[in-house]
């Protein structure tokens, strides 16, 4: 679990110093500096269920939202033939930015759903 909670700190790290330049960097540098902080925590063996949660819940809420949206991942799936969203860095349609924030957050709620879990195995052993 050590080496999983660095990767992903580092790599929720990278993400939240590229959100500099996104339309609302405001919302995902702090969304992506939660998991890193976490994934760190977790990496030193310090377990916090309640923000786990916390933020499992407030993504899926947002997720969810994303997912729904009139620019959102229904869109890009139906009206937009999931067209390819990693061509480039570039976010050259709403649809696309949208779609790239819903999977962020699914790997964060992943991730925090992972730790969690770990966390009630720990505590039950």
């Amino acid at each position: 679990m050590k080496a999983f909670n660095i990767i992903f700190c580092i790599l929720f790290l990278i993400s939240a110093g590229l959100q500099y330049n996104d339309p609302d960097p405001y919302l995902w540098i702090p969304i992506y500096l939660y998991g890193a902080f976490l994934c760190f925590k977790a990496y030193q063996g310090k377990y916090y269920p309640k923000a786990y949660i916390a933020g499992i819940v407030v993504s899926i809420a947002y997720g969810v939202y994303l997912f729904f949206d009139k620019y959102g991942v229904l869109s890009w799936l139906n009206e937009h033939n999931a067209e390819n969203i990693a061509q480039s860095m570039q976010a050259s349609a709403p649809w696309i930015e949208e779609t790239r924030e819903f999977f962020g957050l699914l790997i964060l709620v992943i991730v925090l759903l992972i730790n969690y879990t770990s966390y009630r195995r720990k505590k039950n052993f």
